[in-house]
């Protein structure tokens, strides 16, 4: 499960990716050795390098929290959505034309529900459509039930090799009240099983800012949780999403969050404690040590090429057998029984796809990129492989709005690239308007003087 308090101007340029906003500090440590610091990777804009997203869309329940692309279904026909899922697959590497798959993300819904056969069968497509390199990194999200951690070893062998486990929180009755299906042992006892599987390679999701917690009391879990997770930590942002059986809870006043300034200081406190921990932050909902970053969510922050397969899955790739070479945005059909029968029809359940302009792509990755929440921000050698006609200082040096954000402090512009401080980060949704302006301006400038490179992915 993936919480952030959402971003307007992202949401309005990147529906369906993960979003986050971030919170004021006076500094930020750089991450060394960051997977993805090597530009000319896979998120080269011609690369045939991708990563791959798999939902898998049902649930035992529904979180008094959630409003993902999820279906509670007691009867679940696993042999029909397993050759959905590799059929899908197979269709959309074809006409990706991608070589190698970096990495494979299995989200949800509740994916740990799903046969580890279908995750082994789902595999071994990529592995023979496209080829799955030695070192990808394979992702399973694992609800912490009995159920679930008695299928771990399982997983494992059928190829998944790191596991990110919603524990969410450690409090018995915060978990009744966001409607979670497991209690703080079993939390407990998934994390310890999981670290003794695929040690090193563990993640742990845990949400702050619930109704009625207070600083000290969220100081006191997160100590608790450090002493038994890995090393990988995800920390999301309680938000209230419409529709949710939580919204209603607090709109009729049964229930309430805590506000903004004690949601920043909450955060603020991890970041602190998190650091004192040897954990370096490297997103700003994402925390690792010894190395342990995600390469997956790196490819969504770096804007690389990547597929969606499963009900309601987002991806960005090239049509390549079809001739493309722009970039695609596309959505799968959301209800699975739909998809499935789009996927028997025709192979894929595509429900939507829009060819996205060399400047719609520059956007992309301007946002992504400033969004990522570390000190390198959007680097000069990673925008030119996107952009060899139109550098960084040629986007903001000639605005006078852009230069007050300079000036004050909350964009950072040296040899390096263009970030934000985290001052920056607080305000993104201000900063990011008047940077997509002037990136359009002097694209369609380019393009008017016939100088504008076209032909990028």
């Amino acid at each position: 499960m993936r919480l952030a308090a959402a971003s307007g101007a992202l949401l309005k340029c990147l529906p369906g990716l993960v979003r986050s906003r971030g919170f004021s500090e006076d500094s930020c440590r750089e991450f060394s050795g960051l997977p993805g610091e090597d530009v000319q990777a896979k998120s080269h804009p011609q690369s045939k390098e991708a990563s791959l997203y798999v939902h898998w869309p049902y649930c035992l329940r529904r979180c008094s929290y959630c409003n993902f692309n999820k279906y509670i279904s007691r009867s679940v026909n696993h042999v029909d959505m397993t050759t959905c899922l590799q059929r899908e697959t197979e269709t959309l590497l074809r006409l990706s034309q991608v070589s190698s798959i970096t990495s494979v993300f299995f989200g949800g819904g509740t994916p740990s529900l799903a046969p580890p056969s279908t995750i082994a069968s789902v595999l071994e497509t990529i592995a023979k459509q496209a080829g799955l390199r030695v070192d990808a990194e394979v992702t399973l999200e694992v609800n912490p039930t009995p159920m679930g951690v008695a299928k771990l070893a399982d997983f494992l062998h059928a190829g998944v090799n790191r596991f990110s486990v919603g524990v969410q929180s450690l409090r018995d009755e915060d978990l009744r009240v966001l409607g979670r299906d497991h209690h703080s042992q079993h939390a407990l006892r998934t994390v310890e099983e999981a670290r003794r599987l695929c040690p090193g390679r563990v993640s742990v999701d845990v949400i702050f800012g619930r109704p009625g917690q207070g600083l000290a009391c969220w100081e006191a879990e997160l100590e608790e949780l450090l002493l038994v997770c890995d090393d990988h930590v995800s920390l999301y942002q309680l938000t209230l999403e419409r529709g949710t059986h939580l919204f209603r809870q607090v709109q009729a006043g049964q229930l309430s969050l805590p506000g903004d300034e004690v949601m920043a200081r909450m955060y603020e406190s991890a970041r602190r404690i998190l650091g004192e921990r040897g954990f370096l932050q490297y997103e700003v909902s994402n925390f690792a040590r010894n190395g342990a970053v995600s390469s997956h969510n790196l490819t969504y922050w770096r804007a690389g090429e990547f597929l969606g397969v499963g009900p309601g899955a987002h991806g960005r790739f090239v049509p390549r057998e079809k001739g493309g070479v722009f970039r695609e945005a596309r959505t799968q059909t959301l209800e699975p029984d739909v998809w499935m029968a789009e996927v028997k029809r025709w192979g894929h359940g595509t429900r939507r796809r829009v060819e996205l302009s060399h400047v719609e792509l520059l956007e992309e990755v301007l946002v992504m990129t400033l969004s990522l929440r570390i000190v390198s921000g959007c680097l000069h050698a990673h925008w030119n492989l996107f952009s060899p006609g139109l550098g960084l200082q040629q986007v903001v040096g000639e605005s006078a709005e852009v230069q007050e954000f300079l000036e004050r402090g909350l964009l950072i512009l040296d040899h390096r690239g263009l970030r934000c401080s985290w001052e920056g980060l607080a305000v993104l949704d201000s900063l990011l308007p008047p940077l997509l302006l002037e990136l359009q301006a002097h694209a369609q400038a380019q393009e008017v003087q016939g100088e504008c490179t076209t032909g990028f992915e």
